[in-house]
């Protein structure tokens, strides 16, 4: 596979490098230079140059062979690009008529591209949404994030209430899938049945509507318990 290259002298890509990172970390204290080269399809020396640089900016922390981790400064830009593109993606669903699957590239390419103004624009018009179409927490102003408890719905014990509160899928053709199936932000659903070792599920949303999920979908579904009626 061809690595493309990394400019530091664009905007563009050190937002996309930051917010890379702040993905990352997620998961990690540091960042590996290998796992952003993956994240952001460039070589790692790429990733090395361009961390190098954005230290000297105050940005990044990179240390040699243990990697790289978002500076107070570095996540407050990280931050404000996950608020531009969460923001429009809200907004391309609600008043454009875009389709769940559609939104992510149109936004990626947007973020950077449109003032802040027009940013806060799209919140004012919308409410201020504390969450995007995915169910992922768009941070305010002050990058400052709400909090939920969930957990994949490949988890989730059977005959016991949920309702499905946010979607973690890269693949545009399963998130299509699942809005095919009915699996839409709130609804709720129970799992009914689901084989061993990492076998599909069978889930009912309503009298009427089972549907037999595979693994991957239903780890790709975050849900919220909810107390058993009564």
């Amino acid at each position: 596979m061809t690595r493309r290259r990394l400019s530091a002298g664009t905007s563009q890509s050190v937002e996309d490098f930051l917010k890379a990172i702040f993905h990352l970390q997620r998961q990690t204290d540091r960042v590996s230079t290998n796992a952003l080269a993956d994240a952001l399809n460039i070589s790692a020396p790429a990733v090395t140059d361009m961390a190098q640089r954005l230290v000297d900016e105050g940005t990044v922390d990179y240390l040699k062979y243990r990697g790289v981790r978002l500076t107070d400064e570095g996540e407050r830009v990280a931050l404000k690009m996950l608020r531009r593109h969460r923001l429009i993606e809200a907004y391309l669903v609600e008043d454009l008529g875009y389709q769940l699957h559609e939104v992510h590239d149109e936004a990626e390419a947007l973020e950077h591209t449109v003032s802040d103004r027009f940013v806060e624009a799209i919140a004012r018009k919308l409410g201020n949404p504390p969450y995007d179409p995915h169910g992922d927490p768009i941070p305010n102003r002050d990058g400052l994030m709400p909090q939920r408890d969930l957990q994949p719905l490949s988890e989730l014990p059977t005959r016991a209430p949920a309702r499905i509160r946010r979607f973690i899928m890269d693949d545009p053709r399963m998130l299509q899938e699942t809005q095919k199936r009915g699996l839409m932000l709130g609804n709720q659903l129970e799992v009914l049945a689901r084989d061993d070792f990492d076998g599909p599920l069978e889930v009912r949303l309503q009298p009427g509507n089972q549907q037999i999920i595979g693994f991957k979908m239903a780890s790709g579904i975050l849900v919220e318990p909810l107390e058993p009626s009564l």
